[in-house]
């Protein structure tokens, strides 16, 4: 056994410092399986030069590949890897927006996002102060995270999200907002409840999700949410 000296920052630096490998990584941060052929054109590079990118990230331990017949599906080790992306979107500078359509996914990005498994974006902060202002949710001493009170399990247990009375739900410092929305296990049951419920849509092609109508109607009623 060796002593394991400081951690080696300069490695995860320089896989992120690659433009391709970092759309790659963007691209995953949603916690879905994508085909290298789809990840290949979301980082705008061949099939060949993408396939090289994806085998430096799954030595790096930051994404894992189940082949499925003749194709290869990549996501992300785990929540761990999407807290990293997350922690860096906060303090990297935005990207210039050249044309009309980067400028809508921009905005249907910032508005509502799935970050790993759980809601982000402008809603997603909506939706934890909603929580708070409720009594759903109590926020920690300063630490980012929630609990849920007696009141809150059943008015989870009302939307059909299974929640005990006194368990902690961790909070994401969102990088668009600078605020936290809720992520962990809650996180994970509520985005995918309003998912259930039509209340929200994903976006096959990137990670933004859409407020439905049906969203739009319930989410203040029901949850108590100002949309943004």
């Amino acid at each position: 056994m060796h002593p394991a000296g400081d951690t080696d920052l300069a490695a995860v630096g320089a896989l992120l410092a690659e433009p391709a490998r970092a759309k790659v990584l963007l691209a995953l941060a949603d916690g879905r399986s994508l085909a290298a052929s789809v990840l290949a054109s979301e980082a705008g590079v061949a099939a060949s030069t993408a396939s090289h990118h994806l085998t430096r990230l799954v030595e790096a331990g930051l994404i894992t590949v189940v082949p499925c017949g003749r194709h290869r599906y990549f996501a992300l080790a785990g929540p761990q890897v999407g807290e990293l992306i997350e922690a860096v979107a906060r303090v990297a500078p935005p990207q210039p927006v050249s044309s009309l359509r980067q400028g809508s996914r921009a905005h249907a990005l910032r508005y509502a996002r799935r970050c790993y498994d759980h809601l982000a974006g402008r809603l997603g902060v909506a939706v934890a102060d909603a929580l708070q202002e409720r009594g759903v949710l109590v926020a920690g001493n300063g630490s980012g995270d929630y609990s849920v009170t007696d009141d809150g399990a059943s008015a989870l247990a009302e939307l059909g999200i299974e929640a005990r009375s006194g368990d902690v739900a961790r909070g994401c410092l969102d990088w668009t907002e600078q605020r936290h929305h809720v992520a962990g296990a809650l996180g994970r049951a509520f985005m995918t409840r309003l998912l259930e419920l039509g209340w929200l849509a994903s976006d096959s092609r990137t990670r933004a999700l859409r407020l439905t109508d049906a969203g739009r109607t319930n989410l203040p009623v029901r949850v108590g949410v100002r949309l943004p």
